[in-house]
């Protein structure tokens, strides 16, 4: 019963926004050019991927342009997961430390991701290295700020009780800190990898010629809104699917971890 209605209220969403969208097509309520049917839309990523039946110089692209960008979203969300867990432990087991970076962090998550454009254009020029600056740049603050705060509060007593009993530097951090935290990570991860999807289109506006957000920001300039939303789309699905993969690999890692073991 539970999992029937869990299936129905996660489908009741998408359901009533095609809902909606069909409707406004079909009555013409907003201009086709502004707000494409979902019919065209859909024939219009079954094209991207086969090449048959959209006429478009991106049909039958889906390969190259999902895998460039993934391949960019993957790389920056890697560099941005590596630094945050790191200073995030660091800053979080040591107070020195965090007065030292966490202002810093605190200014520059200030500053807005598209401030951030020209500068990473004069330092790494057009290209994929702009890209994945931005997108690392941009996953680095959620994961670095969940994984802060589960270091922080790791309680005083579990790692009074582990250097009691002998535990080495190397053993509190594996055996106590890091299982601690692994629930902010996971949720710091999360939310990084969200927003590394959402700054791909940011990230190749850059001037590279492939990839989804290039795609978009291409249709942009040609009024294409169909395209605009076949790229929307499948930033969507990708996004979803890496998220998901991302929850399988932390399931996996949570029955393997150390602190579960008799």
């Amino acid at each position: 019963m539970f999992n029937n209605q869990r299936f129905w209220l996660q489908t009741m969403g998408p359901v009533l926004l095609l809902a909606v969208w069909t409707v406004c097509s079909a009555t013409d309520l907003v201009p086709v050019y502004l707000l494409p049917p979902p019919w065209t839309v859909l024939k219009a990523m079954l094209g991207f991927v086969t090449g048959l039946g959209w006429h478009s110089p991106y049909a039958g692209g889906f390969l190259i342009h999902a895998a460039t960008s993934l391949a960019r979203v993957l790389s920056g969300f890697t560099i941005a997961a590596i630094m945050g867990i790191t200073l995030g432990i660091a800053c979080g087991r040591s107070q020195r430390l965090a007065w030292l970076i966490d202002p810093l962090v605190q200014l520059f998550r200030s500053v807005p991701g598209i401030s951030w454009l020209p500068i990473a254009m004069i330092w790494f020029g057009i290209g994929t290295s702009t890209a994945i600056f931005l997108i690392a740049l941009a996953a680095f603050f959620p994961v670095y700020i969940n994984t802060l705060h589960g270091a922080r509060d790791i309680p005083q007593l579990w790692l009074r009780a582990a250097r009691t009993l002998g535990a080495s530097s190397k053993q509190v951090l594996f055996r106590v800190v890091l299982p601690g935290v692994f629930p902010s990570i996971e949720s710091g991860l999360r939310v990084g990898m969200g927003v590394a999807w959402a700054y791909v289109v940011l990230g190749e506006l850059t001037g590279v010629n492939k990839g989804l957000g290039a795609m978009i920001m291409d249709a942009r300039m040609m009024g294409d809104a169909t395209t605009i939303f076949v790229g929307m789309a499948y930033i969507a699905l990708l996004g979803c699917l890496t998220d998901r993969l991302l929850m399988s690999l932390f399931k996996h890692i949570r029955g393997h971890r150390p602190c579960q073991r008799t």
